[in-house]
């Protein structure tokens, strides 16, 4: 009888710790994400870059694993953020393009296109599966009494900006706290004033100023979002808006590339605010948004769950034009052809680090070709949820270094703006069509981007028997937008 007692007991222990380490070894992983806004290809030291510091980056590289073909969905802010948060690309997505509300005044602050309700996003995805969700940063799918607010499609926290618009400027009034304003005290400025470069003074530099970043905020409420939930699982998306324009960063950070690039001022003559170092501001921007990322890297390490915290960093688009940006000084798409708003390479690859201690080799690299759109399907697969209609496929395996990773035949992009343009990437080719809006019959462009990763050398009129191919994959990928405006495929191309 004792015998079978202390034999029972005996496999009753080894049944609860079998359990517990089962229960252990299917714990949750945390999801950070850090969504850069407007950074280049090359505007990171893990991808090339040699004038800007960006060490958290850098170590966030060396302890995980790099992509170098990554690209997001569309070369531009809203629907890059719609197609990330469905798992669509840009012939099937709801948000095709900016689409803007209201104006730049507080007053008429509108946002963008919402979301419609019945939307299955990401953060719905992440509730199914028991997580707790947030978004800071810049949301750009809707305002608080619209359909596409943050807290109807499934994050229980927001704060941020909900207009992009107001976004162009990092000392604003407010910010949006769920879907209450949360004020600033900061002064309400226009921020695309122009200064009269024959009599500009210090002075006049300095109203944009402000007394509150809006970035350092965003960061103290990822770190309380952070500590409040510790003890469960997290999804915590991060879309700062650095560096996209307004060149605007703390002095401090100026002042650590101020010296070094001989800068000359910017008056503001191609928009957004003027600076007296717009090299220097560029640069200190990055530079920032770089040691958000060290800053939240070393939070969750002191609180003992780095381990099972998954980070990604990655961009919406590439590099902007205009505002006092020197891309050419940066080399901020490391000399690829296009920058926001064009679907050449420019445009559309971005960086993609991948962090989760003990589970994705450190220091490694994947030449995979792979999509933003393609998250929503590995995030499914990884907490086991539906990962809805999605174009995308997961990368998990990529993540774990399995080999029964699936692969795209193609990738398919489709931008409405900037006169219309459609992209395919089919292994080492690229096909492009532009201006399809006053040419719907516009011809394929093909460039080999093993040879010619640049786009310099259209050799379409030698492979006329892969252009239809790319009509066919248009007439299968694109499905009619909702509004005229982004409709730029040809009804007798989508006839099947």
């Amino acid at each position: 009888m004792k015998l079978k007692v202390g034999l029972s007991l005996i496999l009753l222990g080894w049944g609860t710790l079998f359990a517990q380490q089962k229960k252990k070894q299917h714990k949750l992983p945390n999801i950070i994400f850090f969504y850069a806004d407007d950074l280049g290809y090359a505007e990171t030291e893990p991808y090339g870059q040699r004038l800007i510091k960006t060490p958290h980056i850098q170590q966030l590289a060396h302890e995980g694993l790099r992509f170098i073909n990554h690209y997001t969905s569309t070369p531009v802010c809203a629907p890059a953020r719609c197609m990330l948060l469905t798992g669509k690309h840009g012939g099937q997505s709801y948000i095709r393009g900016n689409y803007e509300l209201g104006g730049f005044a507080d007053s008429l602050e509108g946002g963008q296109m919402p979301l419609p309700e019945g939307t299955y996003t990401m953060a719905h995805l992440f509730k199914k599966a028991g997580y707790q969700t947030a978004a800071i940063g810049k949301w750009g799918l809707g305002m608080n009494n619209s359909t596409g607010s943050p807290n109807k499609q499934g994050f229980d926290y927001f704060f941020g900006y909900l207009d992009q618009k107001q976004a162009h400027n990092y000392y604003p009034t407010h910010l949006w706290e769920n879907e209450t304003k949360y004020p600033l005290q900061n002064k309400e400025k226009f921020v695309h004033s122009p200064l009269d470069s024959s009599k500009a003074t210090a002075e006049e530099f300095k109203q944009f100023d402000g007394k509150e970043y809006a970035p350092e905020l965003m960061t103290e409420k990822a770190l309380a979002f952070i500590d409040k939930n510790q003890h469960k699982p997290f999804f915590l998306y991060l879309p700062y808006t650095l560096p996209h324009l307004s060149l605007q960063v703390p002095q401090e950070y100026v002042d650590k590339y101020k010296d070094l690039f001989h800068d000359k001022p910017y008056y503001g003559q191609d928009g957004y605010t003027a600076t007296p170092y717009p090299r220097a501001t560029y640069a200190g921007m990055i530079t920032y948004l770089d040691d958000q990322v060290g800053t939240i890297m070393k939070h969750i390490k002191s609180l003992g769950i780095d381990d099972n915290t998954i980070i990604l960093f990655s961009s919406d688009n590439g590099t902007g034009f205009n505002g006092g940006i020197d891309y050419r000084f940066f080399r901020s798409v490391d000399s690829l052809r296009g920058l926001k708003m064009d679907v050449f390479e420019g445009g559309i690859k971005v960086p993609l680090i991948v962090r989760w201690p003990n589970r994705i080799k450190a220091n490694s690299e994947t030449d995979l070709i792979s999509a933003q759109y393609d998250l929503m399907a590995t995030f499914a697969q990884l907490v086991q949820q539906s990962p809805g209609h999605s174009n995308g496929l997961s990368l998990l395996p990529t993540w774990l270094g399995e080999k029964n990773q699936q692969k795209h035949q193609y990738l398919y992009f489709e931008y409405p703006e900037k006169g219309g343009q459609i992209a395919i990437r089919e292994g080492r080719w690229k096909a492009v069509k532009l201006d399809l809006k006053k040419n719907p019959k516009a011809k394929w462009q093909l460039y080999d981007l093993t040879t010619d990763p640049w786009e310099e050398k259209d050799i379409a009129v030698q492979h006329p028997q892969m252009l239809q191919h790319f009509d066919e994959i248009v007439n299968n990928e694109h499905q009619p937008a909702h509004i005229q405006e982004w409709e730029i495929v040809a009804n007798k191309m989508i006839k099947k």
